[in-house]
């Protein structure tokens, strides 16, 4: 038995508990966690903005994927702190819990919070330099491995701008990926440019020659039209705006014709992802003015039941921003993804509440459109629930055998996050998988023919289709508001088909189901496409043998020989033996897959909507733009 005395237990100073334990500050040490240490610098600029100092930011990708950050906001004070007796921007960035937001005097509302944000950074990187121009001087300050200071903060020369630059690179012995994503990065971006009307915010991508600026002249009513760009709406893009308790409020909204609901919230220019109080109270105030309208103009009758928040926000765009003083701001975590702070609550439900109210009664002719909507909406809700049950309930053995007899082969095991569902285009592919797979863990469902475009079908015509009531009942999560992914049945859903054009058609089909109707499935990195070898190439000397998975890997193997090889061309999964697509495309410890996620949730949805959607001239546009058709004999 181990001896437990004095001398176990450890104390760990300054930084090292931050890389001890990263996780508890960031989130994850994968690419969300990675990304957060740009979140917590980019937030303390967009801070000097909310409190009016700044209005320029500028955010740099370096070849060497190291991180720059910089505004032209008042700059970190440069003298000595008095607590720990070293210059204020050195304390900054190597003392946790120190910052100046922990009350309302130097900032009256920011999106940080615990003052561990640049502590953190800096702690998790290889090295950070930070300047400050501030009081007519250029100061700077260097730290490396982990936060250790090389050069305290030292005046350099005079200026007669201010500001804060702060340079980083994430420390890859942390991350499992210290690569940053610019797509992920932009898209941040462009919502803080819409969040504060005639702001600049400027990206450079150092390693694509991109440079890009943001600035946006209608704030978050800009920020609705974005998303809903090709979408035929309801009326135009309203917003509404009012203070409550020292919490500022702003929402804008449209409702389009399409069936889903997008609400964007954010807090103190942070996205809460997961909502929190602000949503809740926009969502009531919502369902109880739309409702309470309906019953006083005579579309709801006394007999009928009021609308449910699903009914009144099908087709619903919002942005929602609300900004909070320091002493009342609180999140859920470090990572800030969903609000807290009660009084947020009915703040936005009394102003939201009011002059919505109002609006609807000066705009009769919309409102009542969009309680025609509603109306539709609830009699869809109410048959799709009918249909669902209906799948819910089989307890009849021969009609469950009915729905999935020649379909689903399941996996034995009872342990669902093992599991994986591969959706396998065809019969033929699907009695090769069946043949291929493990047993234990790996379950094949069958698809005949192509899947039906759901962003062209209303929900009652998604619950008639047979494949799609099949993958339904297999996932056994239910679907859109009733989907819960505590319910599903696999770890993993695999979509499986040729590579070709219908095997891409079918793929694309196939995700905007799960976009549309299981979202979390995605959002929860649970949905992968398989990768299929294209071809093998076999020497015809000593028979070894090399799968391919495209025209370039093809001609490195060849070299400048093209005799000596045996070539196969895999049309499709059905032409495999079933050694061939275990050993490739379903062998865990060997297979590729490429796992599908929502960097761009505004761009997500637009490209959606164009590409799925009826419109076709946009759908033509967009191909224009954006492909280049080459004759291959050019």
């Amino acid at each position: 038995m181990s001896h437990y005395n004095d001398t176990d237990i450890k104390v760990l100073e300054g930084l090292e508990p931050v890389r001890k334990r990263p996780g508890m500050y960031i989130g994850s040490t994968d690419v969300n966690g990675l990304h957060h240490l740009i979140w917590e610098i980019f937030d303390n600029s967009i801070d000097e903005i909310i409190s009016g100092h700044a209005d320029t930011i500028k955010l740099t990708l370096h070849k060497d994927n190291s991180v720059e950050i910089e505004d032209n906001g008042r700059g970190i004070p440069t003298g000595k702190n008095v607590t720990t007796g070293i210059s204020t921007i050195d304390t900054v960035f190597t003392v946790l819990h120190a910052g100046g937001k922990f009350d309302d005097n130097a900032y009256k509302s920011s999106g940080g919070l615990h003052g561990v944000g640049a502590s953190v950074v800096n702690a998790l990187s290889v090295w950070m330099n930070v300047t400050v121009k501030r009081d007519g001087k250029i100061w700077v300050s260097k730290f490396e491995n982990g936060g250790h200071i090389v050069q305290a903060s030292t005046a350099t020369g005079p200026t007669n701008r201010t500001g804060t630059c702060v340079c980083f690179k994430a420390d890859p012995l942390i991350f499992k990926t210290a690569v940053f994503n610019p797509t992920t990065i932009k898209e941040r971006i462009r919502e803080s440019a819409f969040l504060y009307k005639g702001v600049k915010i400027i990206f450079i991508d150092e390693t694509t020659g991109e440079n890009i600026t943001y600035e946006s002249k209608d704030g978050i009513s800009e920020f609705v039209s974005f998303i809903n760009d090709g979408k035929s709406s309801i009326g135009k893009v309203v917003s509404f705006t009012g203070t409550c308790d020292k919490i500022e409020v702003e929402v804008a909204i449209q409702y389009t014709t399409s069936s889903n609901e997008i609400i964007v919230s954010f807090a103190n220019s942070v996205k809460t992802r997961e909502g929190g109080s602000h949503e809740s109270g926009f969502k009531f105030a919502l369902t109880e003015c739309i409702n309470n309208a309906a019953r006083n103009w005579g579309l709801l009758r006394d007999k009928d039941k009021n609308f449910e928040g699903d009914d009144v926000r099908e087709g619903l765009t919002s942005v929602l921003s609300v900004r909070v003083p320091e002493s009342l701001i609180q999140y859920e975590g470090q990572t800030k993804n969903k609000l807290y702070t009660p009084e947020a609550y009915g703040a936005v439900k009394k102003i939201f509440g009011d002059k919505f109210t109002y609006w609807l009664e000066e705009n009769r002719k919309v409102a009542e459109k969009i309680i025609e909507k509603a109306l539709v909406s609830r009699d869809a809700r109410l048959a799709a629930r009918r249909a669902r049950e209906d799948i819910r309930q089989m307890k009849d053995v021969k009609k469950q055998k009915l729905l999935l007899s020649g379909k689903l082969t399941p996996a034995q095991s009872k342990d669902f996050l093992e599991n994986e569902l591969f959706l396998v285009e065809g019969d033929s592919a699907g009695g090769t998988a069946k043949l291929a797979r493990d047993k234990k863990h790996q379950a094949i469902l069958p698809l005949r023919g192509k899947v039906i475009n759901v962003e062209k079908a209303r929900l009652k015509d998604l619950l008639a289709n047979e494949e799609i009531c099949t993958m339904i009942s297999t996932i056994g999560a239910g679907i859109s508001s009733d989907f819960n992914i505590n319910d599903a049945h696999y770890g993993k859903v695999i979509i499986m088909t040729d590579a070709d054009t219908d095997g891409a058609h079918i793929q694309i089909l196939l995700l905007t189901f799960f976009y549309r109707f299981m979202k979390p499935l995605i959002e929860n990195h649970r949905v992968y496409i398989a990768m299929p070898p294209l071809f093998k190439l076999t020497n015809t000397k000593n028979k070894s043998g090399v799968y391919l998975w495209d025209e370039q890997a093809l001609a490195d193997a060849r070299g400048e020989s093209t005799s000596g090889f045996e070539l196969q061309r895999y049309k499709g999964l059905g032409e495999m033996n079933a050694d061939q697509l275990w050993e490739t495309t379903m062998d865990p410890s060997r297979r590729q897959l490429i796992q599908v996620s929502i960097e761009d949730a505004a761009l997500a949805e637009r490209r959606v909507n164009v590409l799925m959607g009826d419109n076709s001239s946009l759908r033509k546009e967009w191909i224009d733009n954006n492909i280049i058709f080459t004759n291959p004999e050019e």
